[in-house]
């Protein structure tokens, strides 16, 4: 057995292919990773008859627990071992209308099959069946472009592009992902097809964006997207942040490329995606609170306010989860310049508290973004900041240890007011309520109900309320 196919599934689908007298084979990205030594959990399997037939003869060898999963209308059929997930499918040949990227199947040779791969390196195949098992099938020179990291296409680019554009977002992808040049006749095709994307699916766009949010160096990605023409139909609010103004002889940077900078930046230290998200979309209302004021230069007053009123519709278009997610992300971009405001001053606990309150559990989070937003070329000032960060984090340990802000409810509560008092719901409550949690953020009173009680018949007392029998003192 081929060292590289040492995987145990391999056995039983090359007795069940032989049993078949079926030609098999497995191909694509599991066989471009075990070159590349990446691990791959979706094993996909070509079979020179019914891939459904040989799924499940191989589930019957294997005697699996688990049924074999059909898609008939696509002549396609997985199971499930151990962790993989294992695609068996005939070899096909494709035809596709210029209007959508659904293709027009047909039975095919093994040829056939690869011909309509993406690109080189994902068109390599191993032989299955005992006689000639492990031989690499290799008819594009795959194996030469892995070692060159090179992405190109089996066939004419323009072709492979127009016929399912989807395949642009992939090398664009794979570029990020595998740290690979994309062949520059490739490249070329993916700008004169840019605007054959339009007819793929948004959550299908989506799920590359997120692939290549998740890769090493995520700019690369977005770069390419831009440079090809991609980035202003899938993400025009991206594009906007691009250039430079300059008035009066006083510039800004780029809001883009520091952008990208600080998704890079934070990539290493977190593979939370919705924070990398966060960090892509902390400035991108930027253009449109940008003004110039003489004495002060460029100004983005409230751009953070205004980013978390763009979030939802972008997170709609994309068809990105409109639930806590995105109110994750919209939380880190409304706190995202709060710490460095912090850093800037001096440290104190009032403002730790209120930062400590605001972000509650995502605290942590927050300061990985603010740490990774410092983009600044001068050193003194990188390190600065970066002592000052050191600062604020110690402060909202010590804080934390001592006043329990995180998360905290005021240890005393409407219904407890409304009793005391003999009231209904009114504003009143509502006075007392946020002078209590504004008395514990700002240290005048500690985070107890004692202190807190104290403090609501105080406050109460100056909006002329009396509290009824029994309840004159704590």
């Amino acid at each position: 057995m081929d060292k590289k196919l040492s995987n145990k599934i391999f056995r039983f689908i090359t007795e069940a292919a032989d049993q078949m007298q079926q030609e098999t084979y497995v191909i694509g990205g599991y066989v471009r990773d075990l070159f590349l030594k990446r691990p791959s959990q979706d094993i996909d399997i070509v079979t020179l008859g019914s891939g459904i037939a040989l799924a499940e003869q191989v589930a019957g060898l294997m005697k699996l627990k688990s049924k074999v999963i059909v898609f008939k209308n696509f002549g396609t059929a997985q199971l499930k071992y151990r962790n993989f997930d294992v695609e068996f499918v005939g070899a096909r040949k494709e035809s596709y209308r210029s209007d959508s990227r659904k293709p027009v199947v047909e039975n095919g040779s093994l040829e056939d099959d690869q011909k309509r791969r993406d690109f080189t390196i994902n068109a390599m195949a191993f032989r299955l069946n005992e006689s000639g098992f492990g031989q690499l099938i290799d008819p594009f020179d795959g194996m030469n472009d892995l070692k060159m990291k090179i992405i190109r296409t089996p066939l004419d680019p323009d072709v492979t592009f127009s016929d399912d554009p989807l395949r642009m977002m992939r090398a664009v992808r794979f570029s990020a992902q595998l740290g690979f040049e994309i062949d520059v006749k490739t490249l070329q095709a993916i700008a004169r097809n840019s605007d054959r994307i339009r007819i793929v699916s948004e959550e299908r766009i989506a799920d590359e964006l997120n692939k290549m949010m998740m890769s090493p160096t995520p700019s690369v990605g977005f770069k390419l997207l831009d440079e090809t023409g991609l980035l202003q139909i899938i993400f025009p609010e991206l594009v906007k942040m691009k250039g430079v103004e300059v008035e009066k002889g006083i510039g800004h940077k780029d809001n883009f490329y520091h952008t990208l900078e600080v998704l890079d930046r934070i990539s290493p230290n977190t593979d939370n995606l919705w924070l990398r998200w966060s960090a892509l979309l902390h400035d991108i209302a930027k253009p449109v609170s940008k003004r110039f004021v003489d004495g002060q230069g460029w100004t983005f007053h409230a751009h953070n306010y205004l980013g978390v009123r763009m979030i939802p519709k972008i997170f709609r278009r994309l068809k990105l989860p409109l639930n806590e997610k995105m109110k994750y992300v919209q939380k880190m971009v409304m706190l995202h310049m709060r710490p460095i405001v912090l850093s800037e001053d001096l440290v104190t606990d009032s403002a730790v508290r209120r930062l400590l309150f605001e972000a509650g559990e995502d605290i942590d989070d927050l300061m990985t973004l603010c740490e990774a937003d410092i983009t600044s070329k001068n050193p003194d000032k990188v390190r600065r900041y970066m002592k000052n960060f050191k600062i604020v984090r110690e402060k909202l340990k010590e804080i934390e240890e001592k006043d329990a802000i995180r998360n905290f409810q005021p240890p005393v509560s409407g219904g407890l007011i409304m009793e005391v008092f003999s009231i209904p719901p009114c504003r009143e409550v509502g006075m007392i309520k946020d002078a209590i949690k504004d008395a514990i953020l700002d240290g005048v009173i500690r985070n107890n109900y004692d202190e807190a009680y104290a403090f609501m018949l105080k406050k109460a007392t100056e909006l002329g309320l009396t509290p009824k029998n029994g309840h004159s003192s704590v």
